[in-house]
């Protein structure tokens, strides 16, 4: 029997999270994430390599991986202040010392994805250096994925420099086979937006046949979607892709304790409220189920109960 098809589309935490879960299961899957970030370690190599920054791949390989937890600890082990590599993770040096060795960063993330034993198909929204811009409500634009939380005013909306990067052959031909195409759980503006704005895969994905699914945020995120409702999440989208195309909404209706409430609170985040209404009037089907895990200081997505869901809508 041939096994379904997933892509999923985003990059941050919340991908990770799912696609741990997703690999456990019989399906296909291909991940397209974004290379927006200039923070941190992934900025550092950006800027002095020229090239995509690997910091989301790098998290990504590593959620898909099947190998020794000691492999996947050296991946992820970051160098501590104090000399030349502080701050750079190991796996980021190897995506690029990899992306040198082949000379493409996208062969590079194909290379490792051999030596960690990935399942499935990790592929970069866009083989070329991109730098994301926000226009924000009082006209002004701010530079740069880590700045754009920070300006402290309401994102109007984002757009990338170059506006017409190339993507990659087999990331349209993915979307093309897809069966499932899921986007997010991640942050809305810097880490799922820019993916759909490499005008080739927004194009592919509208004109899919597949099932498609957006996994909203539980919790709004400061400087990026301040009280936002899910149906402003769907609306945000729909203002940068000129046309509704989202079949559904995964929705969690766990009751979160008090405790994280007031965590999240003095961070200046939120729950985010479910508005069935509006987004049934969006023509969206609203799916709702416990989707939470509860680590010691954040609320997460249960990367398994997400991905029996999801499975649930094949």
């Amino acid at each position: 029997m041939k096994k379904a098809n997933i892509v999923v589309i985003g990059g941050g935490t919340g991908l990770s999270v799912l696609l741990r879960g997703l690999k456990t299961f019989p399906v296909d899957i291909t991940a397209i994430v974004t290379v927006a970030d200039d923070g941190g370690s992934s900025g550092r190599l950006r800027r002095e390599l020229k090239i995509p920054p690997p910091g989301d791949v790098r998290n990504v390989l590593v959620a898909l991986s099947e190998v020794e937890p000691l492999v996947e600890e050296l991946f992820q082990h970051r160098f501590e202040p104090g000399n030349s590599l502080s701050g750079h993770s190991l796996g980021n040096l190897l995506l690029a010392g990899m992306t040198s060795i082949t000379g493409d960063f996208s062969r590079g993330v194909q290379e490792l994805s051999r030596v960690l034993n990935v399942k499935g198909k990790v592929l970069p929204a866009t083989n070329q250096e991109v730098v994301l811009h926000a226009e924000l409500e009082d006209g002004s634009l701010v530079e740069g994925e880590s700045q754009i939380p920070l300006s402290g005013k309401k994102i109007k909306k984002v757009f990338i420099e170059p506006e017409k990067p190339a993507p990659l052959d087999e990331t349209l031909l993915a979307i093309e086979k897809a069966d499932l195409i899921v986007l997010g759980p991640g942050s809305l503006f810097t880490s799922v937006l820019p993916n759909l704005l490499v005008p080739e895969i927004s194009r592919k994905v509208k004109e899919s046949k597949a099932w498609k699914v957006y996994i909203c945020n539980v919790m709004t995120q400061p400087g990026e979607t301040d009280n936002f409702t899910a149906a402003d999440h769907i609306k945000a989208i729909y203002d940068h892709i000129d046309m509704p195309f989202l079949h559904a909404i995964l929705v969690n209706n766990q009751k979160i304790p008090f405790s994280y409430s007031q965590r999240y609170l003095e961070e200046g985040a939120k729950e985010v409220i479910v508005d069935e209404h509006r987004l049934k009037e969006m023509g969206l089907e609203v799916v709702a189920d416990n989707l939470l895990y509860f680590d010691n200081e954040y609320l997460r997505h249960d990367a398994l109960k997400l991905s029996q869901r999801l499975i649930s809508m094949l």
